[in-house]
């Protein structure tokens, strides 16, 4: 429906969650014809609560930093220090750092647009842009915790928190840049992915604004507001529940970094920086602004909902069992532990769509066997985030986020965020295979 009928990306994911309601009303026990239809919606409202504010956030930040020259202010920064040729490696370090203490998502809302004022600033290489972007959050969000996915793992598994952060970074490294920096170029001189108006910002605009000077930018701190404000809101919060128990002092203040730290509420922050510096450096009317600011929630209210529709498709296969089914029947394969959780973890991916929820089950299954183990289990936390990671598409929200933030086409999204995931996945567990070899750490 998506790629031969070219239905809008909405219409076609809605409809295939609700075909697969319909078969597993066929094949799953208690699953009902009501079910088919109500657990779509309900699917679908779960995806909105997720994401529906800090889409609607990111359009916002978006156009505030990309129209008021915040964006390509930060853009020149990276290149008066490392130079333009290296502007990949400033993006890909940018976006492994951010994700550590925040989720995927917000990293790449909060990117994107450095990717695009990038772009309009050199004037090629868009594709490596994304890719590099793409490749520093995804991989820091499988590997190293406090980012939510690792951390769950590891206590369920019961690793060593700080073992697992430092194997965590020394899995990263490598993948990141084999990932972002090595495929990024091979398929940037293979795919010239052009600018698109996206995120109610259109291409001439994002031109005109690279052909600035300098002295008409706002200045780097403000530049770098909203990118600052989200992280530093959203780290406190991280920060206070993860060491709380050994800085007993963090539980005085906790209830009010969860309320800053909550991603709707950082990135509205965050939010109101960027539309103020909007405001400030464009020559425009309040009633003009205001306008402004409205297409751009436009924009956003409909990437949020494909995003969630994404979402629903992958909740309803998840519904069907077959994930779990396929992790079942993985136990019984004679292969190694570290290799068995990254196939169950994999499979379970592709299957239902979730990196988290892939995670998740792998460890549940896999946490009675640690004591198997004949390396440090923080290893096993490593393969199963590496599983988690592949090949992302359709039934992954993920997918539709970096399509509709980013610009890409479905067939581009597949050829750069998905194969992207894949080589993330497939060099995390070669690094992990070969790192447990030398140092076992048992």
């Amino acid at each position: 429906m998506l790629v031969w009928l070219d239905l809008p990306a909405f219409l076609g994911l809605i409809i295939s969650a609700f075909l697969v309601g319909v078969v597993n009303t066929l094949f799953v026990p208690d699953f009902t014809a009501t079910d088919a239809g109500s657990q779509v919606a309900t699917a679908f409202g779960n995806g909105m609560a997720g994401i529906g504010i800090p889409i609607l956030m990111a359009a916002v930040i978006g156009k505030g930093m990309l129209e008021s020259g915040a964006a390509q202010r930060i853009v020149r920064g990276f290149q008066g220090v490392l130079g333009e040729s290296n502007s990949d490696i400033a993006l890909l370090g940018s976006s492994s750092v951010l994700a550590v203490p925040v989720f995927f998502d917000s990293v790449f809302y909060l990117m994107a647009p450095l990717a695009r004022s990038m772009r309009a600033r050199v004037g090629r290489d868009y594709t490596l842009f994304i890719v590099v972007v793409g490749a520093g959050a995804a991989t820091t969000h499988v590997f190293v915790p406090p980012t939510p996915g690792p951390l769950a793992v590891a206590d369920q598994i019961g690793s060593n928190l700080f073992t697992t952060i430092v194997i965590g970074l020394v899995t990263a490294i490598p993948v990141a840049i084999a990932s972002g920096l090595i495929y990024g170029r091979w398929i940037n001189n293979r795919l010239d992915i052009p600018l698109r108006d996206t995120m109610a910002t259109s291409t001439e605009e994002l031109q005109e604004v690279a052909d600035r000077p300098t002295s008409e930018l706002p200045g780097v701190l403000e530049s770098l507001a909203p990118i600052l404000l989200a992280v530093l809101l959203i780290a406190s919060s991280t920060f206070a529940n993860t060491f709380q128990d050994l800085f007993p002092v963090l539980a005085s203040v906790q209830p009010i970094t969860d309320f800053i730290g909550n991603k709707n509420v950082a990135l509205t922050i965050a939010a109101l920086a960027a539309a103020y510096t909007f405001y400030r450096y464009d020559s425009m009317s309040q009633s003009e602004w205001s306008d402004e600011l409205t297409e751009a929630l436009k924009s956003g209210g409909n990437i949020a909902a494909i995003t969630a529709a994404g979402g629903a498709f992958g909740a309803l296969l998840a519904a069907s069992g077959i994930g779990d089914y396929l992790a079942n029947a993985l136990q019984e394969v004679g292969i190694g532990l570290l290799v068995t959780a990254w196939l169950i973890a994999a499979i379970v991916r592709v299957a239902q769509g979730s990196a988290t929820a892939a995670m998740l089950t792998a460890a549940g299954i896999m946490a009675p066997l640690t004591g198997q183990l004949t390396v440090n289990p923080a290893y096993l936390v490593m393969v199963i985030g590496a599983g988690g990671n592949i090949f992302s598409w359709f039934n992954d929200s993920g997918f539709w986020l970096v399509s509709e933030i980013g610009g890409l086409t479905k067939r581009e999204t597949l050829q750069t965020w998905t194969a992207l995931t894949t080589i993330i996945s497939v060099t995390g567990l070669i690094t992990v295979l070969i790192v447990s070899t030398i140092f076992p750490l048992v």
